[in-house]
């Protein structure tokens, strides 16, 4: 599974602009999240935008491993 993350800009007509190329091997789907207007509004937003990426590294079953010593500490 190959997710990715390309900056667009999205006009008042709902036209969506991707800001750079993208080649893909067919159609794909897409999610598109609306931010504010001016970049780097706060922390909050970076946080929630780097969520899904970082869920996928911490989800993996060697992350579980490197940290199952925390779980035998009682």
């Amino acid at each position: 599974m190959m997710i990715r993350t390309v900056e667009a800009v999205i006009d008042e007509q709902g036209n969506v602009r991707v800001l750079e190329p993208v080649r893909l091997p067919s159609a794909r789907r897409a999610l598109v999240t609306i931010l504010e207007d001016r970049p780097g509004t706060g922390d909050a937003e970076s946080a929630q935008l780097s969520e899904a990426a970082l869920a996928e590294d911490w989800n993996r079953p060697e992350e579980d491993e490197a940290w199952s010593f925390l779980r035998q500490v009682q």
